[in-house]
């Protein structure tokens, strides 16, 4: 049924308006003027405000899943660690073994990289040759001086061609390939070189975050005959004091909003807009796992299990949570539940079986799957109207639940973070973290004689995403 969310008072010809910029405008209230006062009777009136949409607030997310702390510059800097086993992507040539375009695995996209594989090495390689795939042991028998060759002899073949799915045609054809040892042989001399560790260098910004809220000095004195609550606990008759509490909570809502959807700019032209800072979502995107369409209905188990391949071949991180939408939890749900046993007596979900006597329980808050659990729940911030609600095209993220070493340069240690937490600006002299300041000659302020009365909201902050090979976004 259509809901034109209209609501007219007796005799009304327009419409009550909530109005949360200028407080006491003739749209904010019931218009029983036009008929309404010339008559002897007074209308029925409830005092208090209805709630129509509950709980309106969407934040909590970063409040579970990580945690805040200060920071002191303009940058943040953070090193992540490479992988500990040296493997590669390239090109051979299945006739003399030389191996060339070699690439990092986690960039195969990418330019060519200098190796790290040394004379005396050991290899697994899968090389795709004309006729087929062939997995082998190899030799490393040269390296360039450059690091950015190096000739690979099997251990059972004189040449690669001659392996079975393998033609000396196959002059250009891929390999992957890792380490798994070196040998020797009696009397030789060391090996060369050592392996030094590797690691990636990733950066973020703060942004700065701005609201404010104003009314004059005399609406600050006119009662209102609706009696007003709010999410902040201002409540009364006065409508400035839902206003003002309206837009505090409002302004830390966008302090949560921001981090999970703020992007940084890509245009240089275009001088108006700021810089911008990564977000969750723009995080996960460059350096995560996209999974497209992975919650339709009739989802099957191997969709999923997909999922657990990815998370193997990152950092296995066995407690993961999930922010779902409602469409994606219900196919979880109903995922699950086509897996559990049924009786003649009706559903029978997890560990006790559902009594005739109680409300039936159809949903699950956790399960494991291989060695991954997972814990689920919904994200308001997908569902709500107002917000991701509104535009679609998200189902979801996992996220690890886990933490990572790194030095405080405040607390001179070594501290353990999540690995999804909020950096604020913040040092003696001010913290930015959630700052307001009121100015004005009305509601205590003293700043300046002009009658009314401004509060100022400001946060600077952003979001740090470290191991964000771990996370999975979930596009719908």
């Amino acid at each position: 049924m259509a809901n034109d969310n209209t609501f007219a008072g007796p005799g009304a010809s327009s419409l009550a308006t909530p109005n949360y910029t200028k407080m006491t405008t003739p749209g904010s209230y019931l218009d029983i003027q036009n008929d309404g006062w010339a008559k002897q009777y007074l209308p029925e009136l409830y005092e208090k405000e209805v709630e129509r949409y509950g709980n309106r607030t969407v934040a909590g997310f970063l409040k579970m899943a990580g945690a805040e702390m200060p920071l002191q510059s303009d940058q943040i800097i953070w090193s992540e660690q490479g992988r500990l086993h040296l493997a590669y992507k390239g090109t051979v040539n299945c006739t003399d073994g030389q191996v060339t375009d070699i690439k990092d695995i986690d960039n195969e996209g990418g330019s060519s990289i200098a190796h790290s594989v040394r004379v005396g090495a050991t290899v697994v390689a899968s090389i795709v040759g004309g006729a087929g795939t062939k997995v082998c042991k190899a030799y490393c028998t040269a390296s360039a001086n450059d690091n950015l060759s190096l000739t690979l002899r099997p251990y059972g073949a004189e040449h690669f061609d001659d392996l079975a799915t393998l033609a000396g045609g196959d002059t250009a054809v891929d390999i992957r390939f890792f380490v798994y040892g070196s040998e020797f042989k009696k009397g030789s001399n060391p090996m060369d070189e050592s392996v030094e560790p590797t690691f990636k260098t990733f950066t973020n910004k703060p942004m700065i975050i701005k609201d404010h809220f104003e009314i004059n000095g005399s609406d600050t004195a006119q009662i209102g005959w609706v009696e007003v609550t709010g999410e902040s606990g201002q409540g009364g008759y006065l409508w400035y004091l839902k206003a003002s509490g309206d837009t505090n909570v409002r302004f830390e809502e966008y302090m949560e909003m921001t981090m999970v959807e703020a992007e940084k700019s890509a245009s240089t032209a275009v001088s108006d807009i700021p810089d911008g800072s990564e977000g969750l979502l723009s995080a996960i995107g460059s350096r995560g796992i996209v999974a497209t369409d992975q919650f339709n209905a009739g989802a099957v188990l191997s969709e999923f299990d997909d999922l657990l391949k990815e998370l193997d071949k990152q950092g296995a991180i066995e407690e993961n949570m999930l922010f779902l939408n409602r469409d994606a939890n219900l196919v979880i749900d109903d995922l699950l539940a086509g897996l559990n046993p049924h009786s003649t007596g009706g559903v029978h979900y997890g560990v006790f079986q559902n009594s005739e006597d109680m409300a039936l329980n159809l949903g699950f808050t956790g399960f494991r799957r291989g060695s991954y659990d997972f814990y689920k729940t919904d994200w308001k911030y997908l569902n709500d109207k107002s917000t991701r609600g509104l535009v679609g095209g998200l189902s979801g993220v996992l996220l690890p639940a886990g933490s990572s070493s790194v030095y405080d340069q405040q607390l001179a240690e070594n501290v353990r973070r999540p690995f999804l937490h909020v950096r604020y600006r913040a040092s003696q002299a001010d913290d930015r973290k959630m700052k307001t300041w009121i100015t004005g000659s009305v509601g205590g302020a003293t700043a300046s004689g002009v009658d009314k009365m401004e509060i100022h909201y400001l946060s600077e902050r952003c979001l740090v995403v470290q191991a964000a090979n771990n996370f999975i976004r979930f596009d719908s």
